[in-house]
């Protein structure tokens, strides 16, 4: 006579083996990789049950790292860059070694300190396709790329574009010390010359980022 699978049930929470560090459905999670030497593996919580003998599993969704995905890391994406992926598991929640915060894009731009802990995500990927979505982003400067967070950029006063100083001749120690800059166009159009002060670093969007900023 076949034996009664056991009976599981979903919980609310599960205490990190060897912390007192508690989560729960909807947290993002760093987890052990199958490869001593690999860099951990990062997911968000779907839910978390457990069998009869209190052996706890979690279901998650996985967030993949630029490297991981079918196109690679390319230029603009941080080194603190995620993708939400399409590609769900169950694991067993002892894997579980830490928990992080991935940020929206623009909440992550805020951050006056950017901790160990702390990542974005501004694309969900399909594991299968590599497609994205979304699947275009605004872009910037002369070299027309998407924001890359840990670039130093420079604004424009005149037509508010953001310039990465290498692209418009200027060193980064030269753009940190800058109050203020008018782009070349901007300039030509106004037959003035480029102030010698300019700018301090930061985002699209308005949203102002320290230069000075370091990650943890």
């Amino acid at each position: 006579m076949a034996k009664t699978r056991p009976g599981k049930k979903d919980v609310d929470s599960y205490t990190i083996r060897g912390t007192n560090k508690v989560v729960r459905a909807g947290d993002c999670v760093l987890m052990r990789p199958s490869d001593v030497g690999k860099l951990q593996y990062l997911a968000r919580i779907e839910k978390i049950e457990t069998d009869s003998k209190g052996n706890a599993k979690v279901r998650v969704r996985w967030y993949y790292r630029p490297e991981e995905s079918i196109g690679g890391r390319r230029q603009f994406h941080g080194s603190k860059e995620l993708f939400l992926s399409d590609h769900y598991d169950v694991q067993s929640a002892n894997t579980i070694e830490g928990k992080c915060v991935v940020h929206s894009f623009k909440n992550y731009t805020k951050l006056e300190n950017v901790g160990a802990e702390d990542y974005y995500c501004r694309f969900e990927y399909k594991a299968a396709t590599g497609a994205f979505t979304p699947d275009r982003v605004a872009v910037y400067c002369k070299c027309e790329m998407p924001y890359n967070p840990d670039d130093l950029m420079v604004q424009c006063e005149e037509c508010k574009d953001w310039f990465h100083p290498a692209c418009v001749n200027i060193s980064n120690e030269v753009a940190k010390k800058l109050e203020h800059y008018i782009c070349s166009e901007c300039s030509a159009d106004e037959d003035v010359k480029k102030p010698q002060n300019s700018v301090s670093a930061s985002l699209a969007d308005d949203v102002k980022v320290d230069p000075k900023r370091r990650k943890k």
